[in-house]
């Protein structure tokens, strides 16, 4: 799942959560995915109430992104694997943690998701991609479907610096050859 290449993207993940970011479930995330190299400050997730049923009140939205690239065609296997680790951490089959994995580019974001939607693309296993925000202009521009959090300039701020931090590992994975 990890790739070596220049051309291959940054693996990020959107966390909600009502725990924080608990040190057993970063240890279990770079297990699978290798080491977190960016984390940022929660904040409080307000743009939908969607979740609460099921995780309750006080989410928080949060990012972090891995220091290892991979191949574009592995989210499928990526989102599979988040949705276990989802469960595992689940009390009496309430996700306590829902982990979003993405695939941030030069050009764009990318989301995995498990709802079919008309605008997404299936990746296998009932899983589906969605082309979330396009970088043009030096800013992630929204599209109609884009998710509010998304939208907003606290996200877009993580975003780009992800994508500052992209452009450094594509330099070293360039320069190691």
């Amino acid at each position: 799942m990890i790739a070596r290449g220049y051309d291959d993207d940054l693996l990020f993940m959107g966390i909600l959560s009502v725990r924080g970011f608990p040190s057993a479930l970063q240890e279990r995330l770079e297990a699978s995915f290798g080491p977190v190299d960016m984390i940022t400050e929660p904040f409080p997730f307000t743009f939908t109430d969607y979740y609460v049923p099921e995780m309750g009140d006080g989410i928080e939205r949060f990012f972090i992104s891995f220091s290892a690239l991979v191949q574009p065609d592995t989210l499928a296997m990526i989102k599979e694997r988040t949705n276990e680790i989802e469960m595992e951490w689940a009390a009496d089959g309430k996700r306590q943690i829902n982990l979003d994995p993405g695939l941030l580019s030069l050009s764009s974001i990318v989301l995995a998701t498990t709802k079919n939607r008309s605008h997404r693309i299936a990746i296998g296993h009932s899983l589906y991609a969605e082309l979330t925000l396009v970088y043009q202009n030096r800013h992630f521009e929204s599209l109609p479907w884009t998710y509010a959090d998304y939208r907003s300039g606290e996200v877009q701020e993580v975003l780009l610096r992800f994508r500052d931090r992209y452009r450094q590992l594509l330099r070293l994975a360039k320069e190691r050859g």
